[in-house]
């Protein structure tokens, strides 16, 4: 494929501002803002929430892919040792027969279907227990197999159940063990010892090409390679720790969690050379287990562990070097506000109401914004704040509801306001969306406590509708009158999300970052949710119709801003974090390329 010199050479475009069609590392000098900018790739490394196992647990085994794993053992929260068996599909863990040994710090190879159990203890205390028995798993039952050589728990191993390997390990002297045995299909065999004996480390990759990370002694950051027949010291981690858990391949793997000590969150990524320190675990852990067939450090998957006061069902699912969206500086509001409402598109936009400095009083201000400039037009008839707003442009919207607890609603022509039928229910700080002026929702918010209420606008009057599931105000709210998703939300900083079908509301996987007065673009299948209070920050989250997962932030943290447009192309303006009050708008592309000035 041609690049962008091989097409037009080395000059240098003169441009006024930025350009909308820039290519991918095409460099440009933006006469309007006298800055020689390019534009760039833009990707994203970071842990999602996935669905929990059925049992809290820690220093279990675990094999597979980061959507087709198996998890196997361990200990439960009564610190008894367990034989529960559990298989994730990519979004939920289903029980399956047992191990016929329950123990704690198996090792663990192959896939979700065909894999191996080796290892672990079946009594306290930990080292007079060690095992050798070995497990063979064929989707639906565990089969014993012939044993290791050498028994031990807390092993590492990986490979396929044809093909496997396990090293280290603590054995029933007690002491920690350099043995490295390899698997044919139906024996265990010796061969060359790791260079440093240890325990509590983590592994990944096949027979002949495997990774051993962290450990005890210490804990310790070594790291060693295997080429099937020695091993090789390697690059150590940034972060020396324990009880880890690891993924991918021997030249593309992930190492997360653990215990430095005290517990640790953080990840690296290996590129065959060096660690590179990456997005953290969103939940603090150690003695975890993770897949371990994986090709690469680009996906993953966490599971159990052991967190400060208890033991995890948590699962996490990582992406790795994923393009992503990204926000670029558009042109500024006239007059900063936050408590504002928006609606239309990332081109046609309308900036309703809100609240501003210094009084702080309610403003009827509307602003409208062409795809380059911001200008003010017609205002509301009286000054509104915490209100809500539909409309697919800037030629017809709604607004409706606000501060104080208002039920009135207006409609937008173009060039003025008109008084129509008031909500059932008056209220602010509710959620609101809608694809038109004619179909519309509001949905929870404050009348004098908070509310779960919903009504949908049908163009001439509202109707009552199914009730959210959590009752909430401050909520963020997006998608039309039939594919609606709301999240987070006061009181407190909420996680739960909701869906609406156009009849009632579901409950869905939460956010990963609870919040209050965030804005949202898209609908129940793909959406996008940024800022936020409770504290301010600068946070965004898409949402792909089952999970939420980190996307690049807002450039300047707010709470309370406006919002029009879709996942694929949105605007959010305005908002406040005291006690500034912005007119500053961001406009988000879900491409994943993005301009930046070229000393950045």
């Amino acid at each position: 494929m041609a690049t962008y010199k091989d097409i037009v050479g080395t000059a240098v475009r003169n441009n006024a501002g930025n350009i909308p069609t820039a290519e991918t590392g095409q460099v440009f000098y933006d006469s309007t803002n006298v800055d020689f900018k390019y534009q760039f790739p833009v990707t994203l490394s970071s842990w999602s929430t996935g669905g929990n196992l059925n049992d809290s647990r820690l220093r279990t085994g675990g094999t597979g892919l980061y959507n087709a794993a198996l998890c196997f053992g361990g200990g439960d929260p009564s610190n008894n040792y367990t034989a529960n068996t559990e298989q994730y599909n990519g979004s939920s863990w289903t029980e399956m027969n047992n191990l016929n040994t329950a123990r704690l710090g198996p090792g663990g190879s192959g896939t979700y279907t065909s894999a191996l159990a080796f290892g672990g203890t079946t009594s306290a205390p930990v080292a007079p227990g060690a095992q050798s028995k070995t497990e063979s798993w064929n989707g639906s039952s565990w089969t014993e197999v012939n044993d290791l050589n050498t028994g031990r728990l807390d092993v590492a191993g990986g490979g396929i159940l044809t093909a496997s390997w396990a090293a280290a390990g603590t054995t029933s002297a007690p002491a920690s063990t350099a043995a490295t045995e390899l698997w044919n299909g139906s024996s265990w065999t010796e061969v060359n010892d790791l260079n440093t004996a240890r325990t509590q480390a983590a592994g990944t990759g096949t027979q002949t090409a495997a990774i051993v990370v962290g450990g005890t002694p210490g804990p310790t950051g070594a790291v060693e390679t295997f080429d099937g027949t020695s091993w090789t010291e390697t690059t150590d981690l940034n972060t020396s720790r324990r009880l880890l858990a690891a993924s991918g391949a021997q030249t593309s793997a992930l190492a997360a969690g653990g215990d430095a000590p005290p517990y640790t969150n953080a990840t690296e990524s290996w590129n065959g050379n060096s660690w590179t320190e990456e997005n953290n675990l969103n939940v603090t852990r150690r003695a975890l287990a993770s897949d371990n067939q994986g090709t690469d450090n680009t996906n993953a998957l966490a599971f159990s562990g052991r967190i400060p006061g208890g033991d995890s069902a948590s699962t996490e699912e990582w992406a790795g070097n994923v393009p992503v969206g990204a926000w670029a500086s558009a042109p500024s509001m006239n007059t900063a506000r936050g408590k504002i409402a928006g609606s239309g598109s990332s081109t046609s936009a309308l900036a309703t109401g809100g609240r501003n400095p210094p009084s702080f009083s309610s403003t009827a201000a509307n602003e409208s914004f062409n795809g380059s400039s911001w200008t003010e037009t017609g205002d509301l008839n009286s000054a509104k704040t915490s209100g809500g707003a539909a409309g697919a442009d800037n030629t017809a919207a709604l607004y409706f509801g606000g501060s104080p607890q208002v039920a009135e609603t207006e409609s937008w022509n173009g060039s003025a306001w008109t008084e129509v039928a008031d909500l059932n229910s008056g209220r602010s700080d509710a959620g609101s969306s809608g694809a038109s002026y004619t179909a519309a929702l509001f949905t929870g918010g404050y009348t004098t406590t908070v509310v779960g209420i919903t009504e949908q606008w049908n163009g001439s009057a509202w109707t009552e509708v199914a009730d959210l599931n959590t009752s909430r105000n401050s909520l963020n709210q997006t998608g039309p009158v039939t594919a609606a998703i709301v999240s987070c939300g006061a009181p407190g900083t909420k996680t739960n999300a909701e869906t609406w079908n156009g009849s009632a509301w579901t409950e869905v996987n939460d956010v990963n970052t609870g919040r209050s007065d965030a804005a949202a673009i898209g609908d129940s299948s793909q959406a996008l949710k940024f800022g936020g209070g409770n504290p301010v920050i600068a946070n965004a989250e898409k949402w792909n119709g089952s999970i939420w997962s980190e996307v690049a932030d807002l450039s300047t943290a707010r709470q309370q801003l406006g919002k029009s447009g879709s996942f694929t192309e949105g605007l959010g303006f305005g908002g406040q974090n005291s006690p500034t009050y912005y007119t500053n708008t961001e406009e988000w592309s879900s491409s994943s390329n993005t301009i930046k000035v070229l000393t950045d």
